[in-house]
């Protein structure tokens, strides 16, 4: 079928439950939707065609009304040393989004949007610069990962004579707010997760937040040990009202009460990530500042240089303030890690390639929260 003429609804939006609810009401044998699932979420086929053990009437009957993928690469990027893939996909209605693999010696990492644009509009962010434009899709979120599943098998392929790598770890830090698309993403975990198919250990899925407390909140209650990383990026509030403009809607005082509440009900631990901007929240009296403000909290401190995006004035912390922010944490028995700096030369940073391709939407930056079901 000609890709332009396809439907726009994707076979990845069908839960497990909904797979077979499909299966029955075409009253087609209950074993069906255990093969479909395998296809997709085991054997990672990009086509119907692929499918062998199902009739072919019944691969017509879904190619027919589902896509396989909603994603389409129109553009890639792979860094020097070839560690970092970073890919712009096209939506089914014309939007675009991107998500980055990063390969290292013992994980394959993925890095996934949940939204087209974001609502919270950073200021360091060229995701937070474009705007907002909608909420993604489940099989939209759930493709990116299963896209990089495929290339990891690929490289493996016995032709290749390249050692085995598996999709590893999925971390929701791309494009958009996660915790303002709340469904959407949890089914695209829960999916992930199931052990029919992709089998992603819970604990290997971390979700990203700028601090949207109710969905933190909710988080909470959640059966799957996912991770949790809060961007802070400046202990008071105002300068945090600059960086992160969702902090004049949830002040620091209520994000850390959920965060606290967050730990206390899971027990797990926090990692919180914080941007180090040169001579804006780079200095030992700002990590002094920050080791009060996370006392007593579970939690592990990210540093994270800065990436630099067009139209932003902001610049990363040099490494010897790196280092001394680092040291002045730990004065203060806070755990810390540098984040290794990954993709620079392919604009790996959130939003950098669309942006670059001009893909710039027409909301308002500035744009408040957009209707969620958090």
């Amino acid at each position: 079928m000609n890709d332009s003429l396809r439907p726009s609804a994707s076979i990845l939006d069908l839960p497990f439950v909904g797979l077979q609810a499909q299966m029955a009401g075409w009253r087609e044998p209950r074993f069906r939707a255990e093969q479909v699932w395998k296809w997709l979420y085991v054997h990672l086929v990009d086509n119907y065609s692929q499918m062998s053990n199902l009739p072919l009437s019944l691969r017509q009957q879904l190619e027919s009304l589902y896509r396989l993928s909603p994603l389409e690469s129109i553009d890639e990027q792979i860094s020097a040393d070839r560690l970092t893939r970073k890919t712009l996909f096209r939506l089914p209605d014309g939007e675009t989004i991107e998500s980055v693999l990063m390969e290292y010696d013992q994980r394959q990492t993925v890095c996934v949007s949940s939204q087209v644009g974001c609502p919270v509009a950073c200021t360091f962010c060229a995701t937070g610069q474009s705007g907002f434009v909608r909420n993604l899709q489940p099989a939209e979120i759930i493709a990116q990962p299963l896209y990089y599943a495929r290339h990891l098998a690929r490289q493996a392929a016995p032709s290749t004579g390249a050692t085995s790598k598996a999709l590893s770890n999925v971390v929701i830090m791309g494009m958009g707010e996660p915790l303002l698309n709340y469904d959407a993403v949890w089914q695209a975990i829960e999916t992930w997760n199931d052990h029919r198919g992709l089998n992603l250990g819970a604990r290997k899925i971390t979700l990203s937040t700028a601090g949207y407390v109710p969905g933190i909140l909710r988080l909470a209650t959640e059966s799957l040990q996912v991770g949790l990383a809060v961007s802070l990026h400046a202990a008071d509030n105002a300068l945090r009202d600059r960086l992160v403009p969702l902090n004049r809607r949830y002040p620091l005082s209520e994000l850390l009460s959920a965060c606290r509440d967050y730990v206390s009900q899971t027990g797990r631990r926090i990692t919180i990530e914080y941007a180090l901007i040169e001579e804006l929240n780079d200095a030992i009296s700002h990590a002094r500042q920050l080791a009060r403000l996370l006392q007593g909290l579970l939690c592990h401190v990210n540093l994270i240089p800065l990436n630099p995006t067009p139209g932003c004035t902001y610049q990363p912390s040099s490494l010897e303030r790196v280092r001394a922010f680092q040291h002045a944490l730990a004065d203060q028995q806070v755990a810390t890690t540098v984040r290794l700096r990954r993709g620079l030369d392919v604009l790996a940073g959130c939003g950098q390639l669309r942006q670059r391709q001009g893909k710039t939407p027409g909301s308002d930056p500035a744009a408040t929260e957009p209707a969620t079901n958090a």
